[in-house]
């Protein structure tokens, strides 16, 4: 087989999904991530429709991933006084299964270390394509070479910005920007908006803790941050956060002894093709859509895809991009659909009746639900003899 070994940047979802798969096919597979560790905990992530469970229990990893399910509930909108206005049912933001990112991701790198290489606390720098691979230098490990390279690191991709071009090309900002955060005590649980502003507490956290982790959205223009700088994400949250009501101003208190504290901005991934040269896009870096409801989905089943066109290919990268590329890019259309910032947190008091409104009705529900399902299977699996043949699961 040519082209069998692979770097992969990025240990979150995308990049371990895609190496479970290659490992299976013949492929040796390097996996680097910038973070020193797996990170733990995070915001729940979710599985929708038949597809994406199939893949899932290709993988074998499907009864695990039931197993350390949130049990997501539902989460009951509030006014200033606390007094319920709404309630956000657990199957429109959890989907068919949910689980911590932290814990799929976890369950993933056990389910691949034995046979991939991982190297934490460390990046790529450059990639130049040569007759014989891709010649890759880090930040802080020697310089190799590779036949093929993944970027599978998230929305704000390093391997996007040196193989493609600067993020801006690529990237658009949404006008709104959210942030999680573990803060530490238990302020109970409820959804609360003011124009441009929410925040979440509780919700589908872990239930069996005491302590509250809160999810926030606000509009806001293009913020100048280092998505690094916790302390900076907790001066922008207060500032942001000021003077809002409900059981904000504890948010607020607990916000400086926070455990960990995570901001970045509501974008949108707008690329024409997904790889170029020996270089291809995976997940987030591709078609990303922050807090669109189909990223863990879109990474895992596109894992699958691409790793499938791979085998079928014989390893011919170009034949197997592009097939990756036709098979996949009308399922990931979905993350073209923007607006979540604008829905979870409405710039005016009309605009957070009107989407109370629609949870308080029964058919509008049903009817997103519908949808919902509609773009989760929209797509023909493919069985890869390569794969689903070595696969812990038929």
């Amino acid at each position: 087989m040519k082209n069998t070994t692979v770097l992969i940047s990025g240990a979150s979802i995308a990049g371990p999904a895609l190496a479970y798969w290659l490992s299976r096919s013949g492929h040796a597979v390097t996996v680097v991530e910038k973070a020193p560790a797996l990170r733990p905990g995070g915001q729940a992530v979710d599985f929708k429709g038949e597809t994406q469970l199939l893949v899932l229990k290709r993988m074998g990893i499907l009864d695990e991933v039931r197993r350390r399910q949130t049990g997501g509930t539902d989460q009951t909108i509030v006014d200033a006084n606390g007094r319920p206005l709404a309630v956000l049912p657990a199957a429109f933001t959890g989907g068919d299964v949910e689980i911590l990112r932290g814990d799929l991701s976890a369950l993933l790198y056990e389910r691949t270390e034995a046979d991939c290489e991982y190297v934490f606390g460390d990046s790529v720098t450059s990639l130049t394509d040569t007759a014989g691979g891709v010649h890759v230098t880090f930040e802080g490990g020697a310089p190799r070479t590779f036949d093929l390279v993944v970027g599978a690191d998230g929305i704000h991709s390093a391997v996007r910005r040196l193989a493609f071009g600067p993020e801006s090309a690529y990237v658009r900002f949404l006008g709104y920007h959210y942030a999680l955060a573990d803060l530490g005590v238990d302020l109970g649980a409820g959804m609360y908006n003011e124009p441009g502003r929410m925040v979440a507490l509780g919700g589908s956290a872990s239930s069996a803790s005491s302590v509250s982790s809160a999810f926030l959205v606000f509009a806001s223009g293009r913020l100048d941050h280092d998505r690094y700088d916790t302390q900076q994400h907790r001066r922008i949250l207060t500032d942001a956060y000021r003077g809002m009501g409900w059981r904000v101003p504890e948010i607020v208190a607990a916000l400086p002894e926070a455990c960990d504290v995570h901001l970045d901005s509501i974008s949108q991934v707008r690329i024409d093709h997904y790889a170029r040269g020996r270089t291809v896009l995976l997940g987030d870096a591709a078609y990303g859509n922050t807090l669109g409801g189909f990223g863990t989905g879109l990474a895992v089943v596109g894992a699958y895809v691409l790793a499938g066109e791979l085998a079928e290919a014989g390893g011919d990268h170009r034949t197997a991009f592009r097939a990756y590329e036709e098979a996949f890019r009308g399922y990931a259309r979905v993350a073209r659909q923007g607006g979540a910032g604008s829905f979870l947190a409405p710039a005016t008091r009309r605009g957070i009746r009107m989407r109370n409104l629609l949870f308080r009705s029964r058919f509008l529900l049903w009817a997103m639900l519908r949808t919902t399902d509609m773009f989760a299977t929209d797509i023909r699996l493919k069985d890869y003899p390569a794969l689903v043949g070595t696969s812990a699961a038929p």
